[in-house]
């Protein structure tokens, strides 16, 4: 009856593993990201209560184009203190409601972000997170059908994308 089970429960494992969910990246919630173009380490909090992801920008400067439309230029600074400046056409203002109760407009722009081995261009908002530990948060939309996360483990990935 012992054999049974142990059989029994090396097929079910075999099953689960074989399903296309076990194929997805696993990531703690604490992972190093890249930031593409520019190859930019940056330190980064997974968070599924986000939809978006936040990342955090300095010289933030909203400007007209010549035919009217929104653009952004600012500053992005990786983990080796390397600095690169951006210039992003802004997709939309994005209103987000600040866990204190008070709503914030913040630019959205799409970005190219390298997590594990999985490359995505994604919507980001900018914002000044300089008061945060990560500045790169990586929310739902960016995680969806590639990514399970594992919260209690952190730095379990590397970005790897070609």
């Amino acid at each position: 009856m012992k054999d049974i089970i142990i059989l029994f429960a090396t097929c079910c494992f075999w099953l689960i593993s074989s399903c296309p969910a076990s194929a997805a990246e696993r990531v703690g919630w604490l992972e190093d990201a890249r930031i593409i173009p520019g190859d930019l380490l940056i330190k980064s909090k997974i968070d599924t209560g986000a939809k978006t992801s936040s990342l955090n920008c300095s010289n933030c400067k909203i400007f007209l184009d010549l035919d009217g439309q929104r653009w952004v230029h600012f500053s992005v600074t990786d983990v080796n203190g390397r600095t690169m400046l951006f210039e992003k056409k802004v997709l939309r203002m994005a209103a987000i409601k600040r866990h204190f109760g008070e709503t914030q407009l913040r630019p959205v722009i799409q970005l190219g972000l390298c997590l594990g081995g999985v490359y995505k261009l994604t919507n980001v908002n900018l914002i000044d997170r300089s008061g945060f530990k990560y500045p790169l948060l990586i929310g739902r939309e960016f995680l969806r059908q590639t990514h399970v996360v594992d919260p209690g483990k952190t730095f379990i990935s590397t970005p790897a994308c070609e």
